[in-house]
């Protein structure tokens, strides 16, 4: 993967992700080589962040390399500079991009124009970085990831985009119940199922939580009101009444399920403190495996020696 941009969750193959969770579990376990030792990303962000900006620059400190965060403040992407401008300029400065962006769009220009990888941090189609951080969850909690019934209630979102694809490059069941209007788009449902048909997986997209969660693995949630949606949040909250993923829901999955959700939490609106508190609530574990999952990530795409 030396080299190689991330904008998708659809740029892997199912022996690239394994091979990518393997590398990040090695690194929880036994600690991180400084294999980028000299390296430098720049961190590009439109939008702002805790886990993903503590997660790359903790992440990149760790393996010996550093990173430098630039707000949409400082550079203006795409207003005060042309986003092939940017990339660029950046290239002859740094090893890769890692960039948290609204449109896909942007990500897209970006790697079009850069001679450095560019990561997508977070879009509003997709957020590659996080489903590895689920998936290495998913695998650590239960042990491995295929037959794993993983069910998503709510929107049909960034998130829950990059789950279902990653779900089919590793042989997952993954069920996602979004109410009318909110479902996943169909290329990504397409791109999902066409991975799971080669490797024995699953995709399921429903109407009630209750079809989704019933013998599930895991139960994941997110936001109804993701940023940029603000002036919808009333629209909304009216939505995805039924949605709320509480301590009646979870009982219905298998009694040792996990329960997940990528936070910032809306608690009393997707979920309740019952559930994210709960014994069965994974999710700061789910926080922490950020940093493993994309050290494992920066390795591939910038070490000789972890090439993948």
């Amino acid at each position: 993967m030396r080299g190689r941009d991330l904008l998708s969750m659809r740029d892997l193959s199912p022996e690239e992700l394994d091979a990518l969770l393997r590398l990040a579990l090695s690194m929880k376990r036994d600690g991180s080589p400084a294999l980028l030792q000299g390296k430098t990303i720049a961190m590009l962000f439109e939008k702002p962040s805790l886990r993903t900006r503590v997660s790359f620059e903790v992440g990149m400190k760790q393996l010996g390399g550093s990173a430098i965060y630039l707000s949409q403040a400082e550079v203006g992407l795409g207003q005060r500079e042309p986003v092939k401008d940017v990339a660029r300029v950046l290239s002859r400065y740094v090893s890769a991009i890692v960039a948290r962006t609204y449109a896909q769009s942007t990500l897209e220009e970006l790697a079009a124009s850069a001679d450095a990888p560019v990561v997508n941090a977070l879009s509003d189609d997709e957020h590659p970085c996080q489903a590895l951080a689920d998936l290495l969850t998913v695998r650590e909690k239960k042990g491995k990831l295929a037959g794993v019934r993983i069910a998503f209630v709510g929107d049909g979102n960034n998130v829950s985009a990059s789950l279902a694809v990653a779900s089919g490059l590793a042989g997952a069941d993954f069920a996602i119940a979004s109410p009318d209007g909110y479902a996943l788009p169909e290329d990504v449902v397409a791109a999902a199922r066409s991975w799971a048909r080669q490797t024995g997986g699953s995709i399921e997209t429903l109407v009630r939580p209750e079809d989704a969660v019933r013998g599930a693995d895991v139960v994941y949630t997110d936001v109804w009101t993701s940023m940029g949606q603000e002036s919808a949040w009333r629209q909304r909250l009216e939505a995805f009444q039924g949605y709320q993923v509480d301590a009646r829901l979870l009982s219905l999955a298998k009694p040792d399920a996990i329960f997940m959700h990528d936070l910032p939490a809306h608690r009393g609106e997707e979920t309740v403190d019952e559930v994210i508190e709960g014994e069965q609530s994974v999710v700061f574990d789910q926080a922490e495996n950020r940093l493993h999952a994309q050290k494992a990530l920066l390795a591939a795409i910038m070490s000789d020696e972890a090439a993948l």
